[in-house]
């Protein structure tokens, strides 16, 4: 639609919103909006919010070079956060590793191996929260009789005014247990979203206390419980980004306008860039590594493109890698 409404501009710069809209079969609402994001991308200038039709489209050739000086700002920005991010998550990783084999008080962290410790230090932590449980469930499915031993725990927290946040991965929409019990989640009063990659399994007890999976790909196996305040900081911090992101609770995911990525093919995308297999992928959002293969193939034939290295490219140029997920 942006697209068609640019063209439209070149072809006719003295149309304004209603004859772009009546040429193309649109809004006018939808061709505002469409200029108003043709002004975001340096394509359209003048005009301003007040009245975008009175914008001037500009020349393709210098609307790429404007549109590449910026994506390689951003670019640049968007590095130096990810160093930043990269840098505090070693230090915290690195503080995990060496409570796994010399435990200090002093760090802020305590290791705790197997599932039986970990489940110990669930009910003592839950025994102890008084206010607000933040949470990364990034299960893909869910057993029956896991949902059933956690209902009276969660309908306990809600009775007592404890508030809970919980974010799922997208592809709990598809597993009918999964769904339903976050469903009667909501229903309780607790707040449920979803997202189409999560870091790793994590809860947040009243902002003072953190039990972290120290292995992504196998959370029973080792947890790490944090208590060090700087460290909670970041990974609250951490939650309300993703938080922010996060689709509500519904019957389908958030939908996506159809010249833009879906949900899915943007996170994809994202995992692609950071050089991750396609059973990295599929792990970390969830679904099978078939299901990969069809996104990355869509992705492709979306992009123009034959190669996952010009799908990089391309998605650079189109500005598509210029906000991290995460």
């Amino acid at each position: 639609m942006t697209a068609s409404v640019y063209r439209s501009k070149l072809a006719h710069p003295r149309d304004g919103v209603l004859e772009l809209a009546e040429r193309l079969g649109l809004t006018p609402d939808d061709v505002r909006r469409s200029l108003v994001l043709l002004s975001e991308m340096a394509l359209l200038r003048g005009g301003g919010e007040g009245d975008p039709g009175q914008g001037r489209a500009i020349d393709p050739q210098l609307a790429l070079q404007l549109l590449q000086a910026r994506q390689q700002a951003e670019l640049a920005a968007q590095q130096q956060r990810m160093e930043a991010t990269r840098a505090a998550v070693v230090d915290l990783m690195a503080e995990i590793a060496d409570s796994s084999s010399q435990e200090s008080s002093k760090s802020g962290i305590r290791y705790l191996e197997g599932i039986d410790a970990i489940r110990d230090q669930i009910e003592l932590l839950s025994a102890e929260t008084s206010s607000e449980v933040l949470s990364f469930a990034p299960d893909s499915q869910m057993s029956q009789a896991s949902i059933e031993a956690a209902r009276p725990l969660n309908l306990r927290n809600v009775e007592q005014g404890i508030v809970m946040r919980t974010i799922y991965l997208d592809s709990i929409r598809h597993d009918n247990h999964a769904r339903e019990y976050a469903t009667w989640l909501e229903s309780i009063g607790a707040r449920i979203r979803t997202s189409p990659v999560l870091p790793n399994r994590l809860t947040i007890v009243d902002r003072r206390s953190a039990l972290v999976a120290v292995d992504a790909t196998n959370t029973a196996a080792a947890a790490a419980l944090v208590t060090s305040p700087g460290l909670i900081s970041l990974l609250v911090t951490l939650f309300e980004h993703i938080w922010e992101a996060a689709t509500p609770l519904g019957p389908t995911a958030a939908p996506c306008e159809p010249e833009l990525l879906t949900r899915q093919q943007a996170a994809v995308l994202q995992l692609m860039a950071e050089g991750r297999t396609d059973e990295s992928i599929a792990h970390s959002l969830g679904v099978s590594t078939r299901t990969v293969g069809r996104v990355i193939t869509g992705l492709l034939a979306h992009l123009g493109v034959r190669s996952r290295f010009q799908a990089g490219m391309r998605a650079v140029q189109h500005g598509y890698l210029s906000h991290s997920p995460l």
